[in-house]
């Protein structure tokens, strides 16, 4: 079954790697965001840019993070992951710092941005969302193999969730 996703991924920072794994066409109704688009919200109130998150949740299925150098513990990120998790849905990361970004540049790997949230029972969320790291250096082999292997991950956490 083909699930609809929210990506959450650092903007600034992580657009073009973002962009290469939404384009991959193995998530349905996966449309990307106008870079205007977020350019526009990000300039509003915490409330409005929330809304827009929301909004932009509304029908998926699950919330992949894509974790570049300086993913976690970002304000907006956590927020996607809070919101996801609260409304059951699968969560799952995937570190893209060896894809290569507009500038033909890789970046340092990211922290785990599920770690530092606590659950009421005092596991960490990352005990629950699961993250995949590429085995390779080379872009075009993370790309592969993040393309051949997303379907699952999606699949994994969904059913996570329901258990």
């Amino acid at each position: 079954m083909t699930r609809r996703a929210f990506y959450s991924f650092e903007y600034l920072k992580d657009n073009w790697r973002a962009s290469q794994v939404r384009q991959m066409g193995v998530i349905e109704g996966n449309i990307n965001a106008i870079s205007n688009e977020w350019e526009e919200v990000a300039l509003k109130t915490d409330a409005a840019i929330k809304k827009w998150i929301d909004g932009q949740m509304t029908g998926k299925g699950v919330v992949i993070v894509l974790i570049g150098a300086s993913t976690s513990g970002r304000k907006y990120i956590d927020y996607e992951i809070e919101t996801g998790w609260n409304a059951g849905k699968g969560l799952l990361g995937v570190h893209v710092h060896n894809l290569k970004d507009s500038d033909g540049k890789q970046t340092a790997k990211g922290a785990n941005p599920f770690a530092h949230f606590r659950m009421q029972n005092d596991k960490r969320l990352s005990d629950y969302a699961a993250v995949y790291d590429p085995p390779y250096s080379d872009s075009k082999a993370v790309y592969k193999y993040i393309n051949d292997n997303l379907p699952s991950w999606i699949e994994a956490a969904v059913n996570a969730r329901k258990s």
